[in-house]
This record gives structure tokens, C-alpha cells and sequence, in this order.
């Protein structure tokens, strides 16, 4: 199985699809850090990657993008989950490279998650809310023996992962991923802003999926469109939405240089 996941690994195509793939990862990103600023200007969209497909959907160009845009993560998808199986290879600490390859599993789950939203869109016209949809999946797992336990569990994973993203800018640690000879200098604020911000923003849904753990109320749940809306709420709540809405715009870029640096 790892010969031939490393034989796709290294299969030109799939570099240059995943890569392209990337690109697209970053431009949701973008387009998700422009919905948020929207909301701390009186805007109400959905922020979050679903609000990203409408939001690209609604341009000229929309049907030709979310077929590019789904195609894109699908391939992009393909690479991380190869990068997952004998990827990073190049960090000598066995702990730190199950790390990346357990981050490389999310990068890729959450790109299927795009591509299905942008697959549906294009095909039906309509993405579904995700709010709704994690609240419903939420009060079933409640419903069910020990329920409040297992989203508690949910909830601990999503804020490890969150300290996970959010130090890995504080370290720098995702230079070790870039080939920095083709990186630009500005790539380490940028890289540091945009892990911290993605970092907190995940902070905030683990957060939330605590809450409804704690209480057992699954409309106390919900994605990345419910964090930032409940950041919104808060006292400062419209800076401290911008400050994210920032850090997932410097995710973005980080992105476009890492199409093209990334170690793979």
C-alpha cells in the first residue's frame, strides 16, 4: 500500500493537479476572509467554505468556477491524502511527522468537504447551510448513550487541533514544510498571521461544540460560519472578527506560495 501511494505521491500529474488543488484551498480562504469582513460591516452571508462556493457561484463566471474549484480540491485531496500515507519523510522525529500527516488528512478531508458543497451547487444550485446541517448531526450524537461524552470528545479533538495550527505559526514551524529557496522573504509574517488565525478560529468552534456538550443543546454547536458570527456577537467583537478575517486572508496567500514551495 505505501509503495503504491508512493508511486502517486511522486507521479508528476499529481503534483501539478495538487498543487493547482492548493491554490484553490487558499482562494476559499480568501473568499471566507472577505465574507467575514462583510459580517463587521453589516453583511449577514454564511461565512464559511459553503458561503465561499455560493459567494464564487454568483459571479460570471460562477458554474465554470465551482467545476474548476471541485475538480481542483478533489485532486488537491488526492495529494494531501498520499502526503498523509509516506509524506514528510524529511522530519526526522517520528511524533512530529505523524503530526503532519494526521494535518495532512484533515487538509484533505476538508477539500472533499469543499468539493462536495461545490459538486452540489453546481448541480442543484443550492449548498446546504452548515450550520444547520452540524447541529442536526449534533443533536443525534446527543441523543444517543453517552452523547454528551462523545461531542465533549469532539470538542477536545477540534481544540487540540486548534493548539495544534495556532503553534505551529507561534514556532514557524510550517517553514519546515516549504522549500524556502522558493518562497519569498515575506512568506514567514505571512505564514505566522495566517496559522494563528486559523488557529483561533477553530479554537472558537471547539469552543462552541463544548458548550453544547455542556449543556447538551446542540444549537450551542456549530462550523466555521457559527464561530465567527458568535465572534461578531461579542463585546469587540467586530475587531476581533477583522483580526481573524485577516488571518484566514494571510492563510490564503500562504497557500498560493505553498502550491509552489511545498515540500512534496
Amino acid at each position: 500500500m505505501a509503495t503504491v501511494a508512493e508511486e502517486t505521491r511522486r507521479q508528476p500529474v499529481v503534483q501539478v493537479l495538487g498543487r493547482v488543488g492548493m491554490v484553490l484551498y487558499g482562494v476559499v480562504h480568501v473568499v471566507v476572509a472577505w465574507l467575514a469582513i462583510q459580517v463587521v460591516l453589516g453583511g449577514s452571508e454564511q461565512t464559511d467554505q459553503k458561503g465561499a462556493v455560493q459567494a464564487l457561484a454568483e459571479t460570471p463566471l460562477g458554474p465554470l468556477l465551482l467545476w474548476v474549484l471541485a475538480i481542483g480540491l478533489v485532486c488537491f485531496a488526492v495529494w494531501q491524502f498520499t502526503l498523509a500515507l509516506v509524506g514528510y519523510r524529511y522530519i526526522p522525529k517520528k511524533r512530529k511527522r505523524i503530526t503532519r500527516r494526521f494535518g495532512s488528512v484533515g487538509r484533505g478531508i476538508t477539500s472533499c468537504a469543499i468539493a462536495f458543497a461545490a459538486f452540489k451547487y453546481a448541480t442543484s444550485g443550492d449548498a446546504g447551510n452548515s450550520t444547520e446541517q452540524q447541529q442536526t448531526f449534533t443533536a443525534k450524537v446527543l441523543a444517543m448513550p453517552g452523547g454528551q461524552l462523545l461531542v465533549g470528545a469532539v470538542a477536545i479533538g477540534i481544540l487540540v487541533v486548534a493548539g495544534a495550527i495556532f503553534r505551529k505559526g507561534v514556532k514557524k514551524s510550517f517553514e519546515q514544510d516549504l522549500d524556502m529557496s522558493k518562497a519569498p522573504s515575506w512568506i514567514e509574517p505571512v505564514g505566522r498571521v495566517g496559522w494563528i488565525g486559523k488557529g483561533c478560529a477553530y479554537g472558537v468552534i471547539g469552543v462552541l461544540v463544548g458548550l453544547a456538550a455542556i449543556y447538551a443543546d446542540p444549537e450551542q454547536s456549530g462550523g466555521l460560519d457559527k464561530a465567527l458570527h458568535t465572534l461578531a456577537a461579542q463585546p469587540f467583537g467586530a475587531i476581533l472578527l477583522a483580526l481573524v478575517a485577516v488571518g484566514l486572508a494571510a492563510f490564503g496567500v500562504y497557500c498560493f506560495v505553498a502550491a509552489r514551495a511545498q515540500k512534496g
